[in-house]
């Protein structure tokens, strides 16, 4: 099985992310480092308890068939900067999705990545008419490129499109990158959080398989 990698390199600098050398083989006789990482940096998932939503489930509670599920990608990447998404850029998908499966949307905003305003401010967002689509679908997670579904600088849209996934039990997947690379046809996806007591989300590794999978 070929893999590929979704998942953002974590780095010093980026939004989030630090470390400091914990032990040193010179001093201690290995090497460690304390990490400080934002609970929403890199890719990432999200939990209800990020916006208080339905049950208030934390990452620790996350099912492990919730992070590996069938899954399948959305070229949508004519879109323009801000440019809200809707059932219209799913296209067929609309008529041919089937409830457990996730859908992936790429936008190529990754290519933005180190342009943080640009990646952070001007990032496609998520409408209401699509979020509630897919809770309606049953979509199992909605994996984005940008660093949010929605307009991180209008916490009234980035309350309300959360609670609407996340409260309709649509797991959300942000910071996704290389899925230029996916197949058309269905594959499988995964998305692992770290297990964090109480966590509100978790940088997590996300990757996919180029193997097609045959749905009955």
């Amino acid at each position: 099985m070929s893999l590929i990698d979704l998942t953002l390199t974590l780095k010093p600098g980026m939004r989030g992310v630090d470390w400091e050398p914990a032990r040193t083989v010179q001093q201690d006789g290995w090497n460690a480092r304390t990490l400080h990482l934002y609970s929403h940096c890199g890719t990432h998932m999200d939990a209800p308890l990020h916006f208080e939503c339905g049950e208030n489930e934390t990452i620790d509670q996350t099912p492990l068939s919730r992070c590996l599920t069938t899954a399948q990608v959305v070229r949508m990447t004519e879109v323009k900067p801000k440019e809200l998404l809707t059932l219209e850029h799913l296209g067929s998908v609309v008529e041919s999705f089937s409830a457990g499966h996730s859908l992936l949307l790429q936008t190529g905003w990754s290519a933005y990545v180190e342009d943080d305003t640009r990646y952070r401010l001007e990032l496609p967002r998520i409408s209401e008419e699509l979020a509630a689509w897919c809770v309606d679908a049953g979509v199992a997670v909605l994996g984005v490129e940008p660093p949010s579904v929605a307009d991180v600088s209008d916490l009234a849209e980035v309350t309300r499109i959360h609670e609407i996934l996340l409260g309709g039990g649509v797991t959300i997947v942000e910071g996704l990158i290389n899925l230029e690379a996916l197949p058309d046809a269905t594959f499988l996806f995964g998305a692992f959080p770290l297990k964090i007591d109480g966590g509100d989300g978790s940088p997590c590794r996300a990757w996919a398989s180029t193997t097609e999978i045959n749905i009955v």
